[in-house]
């Protein structure tokens, strides 16, 4: 992978880049079809909506949102908020379920991973989807707890950290 000028990077036919808050519909709808692919019935995302909802406003000077996009398509996207001073939150990491299974979200996990890291982090928390803890695990990421989910009764998720490496 390597730099992009943009601030993005490259690897083959993709780049990552920073979202705009123009698409944040664009973002909910690919948050939501990631969703589905895992199973979930229409009545579980209609409820979850609100709570996977992007909006423009999300779009804070310190809330770093980035795009993958394949050939110029977007096909995935993650973002990191800041929690204090060494910490920071993978709040999203979202990929098309087309490009489910095809390293994109690997690709995804890397560059939150490195940019984190340059942006002086050395932890990295998250809330995982219970369908995508395994995924985090492979990546590194411990199960350090879980909390109750706000949509489906007795749902639990697990919150996870990744200790990030020095370069």
């Amino acid at each position: 992978m390597q730099p992009h000028g943009d601030g993005g990077a490259i690897r083959l036919n993709s780049m990552i880049r920073r979202a705009k808050p123009e698409e944040a519909r664009m973002l909910t709808e690919i948050t939501l079809r990631s969703k589905a692919y895992w199973g979930y019935d229409q009545s579980f995302l209609d409820s979850a909506r609100p709570d996977l909802e992007f909006h423009p406003g999300k779009f804070l000077p310190d809330f770093h949102v980035y795009v993958l996009q394949l050939e110029g398509k977007p096909v995935g996207y993650c973002s990191l908020i800041p929690m204090g001073k060494d910490v920071v939150e993978l709040h999203d990491l979202f990929v098309e379920p087309g490009h489910i299974g095809k390293g994109h979200g690997m690709e995804l996990w890397e560059y939150a991973v490195r940019l984190a890291r340059s942006l002086g982090f050395r932890k990295l928390v998250l809330t995982a989807d219970p369908k995508a803890e395994a995924f985090y695990a492979r990546q590194g990421a411990v199960r350090t707890g879980e909390k109750e989910s706000p949509v489906g009764q007795g749902r639990v998720l697990p919150l996870m950290e990744f200790l990030i490496p020095g370069e």
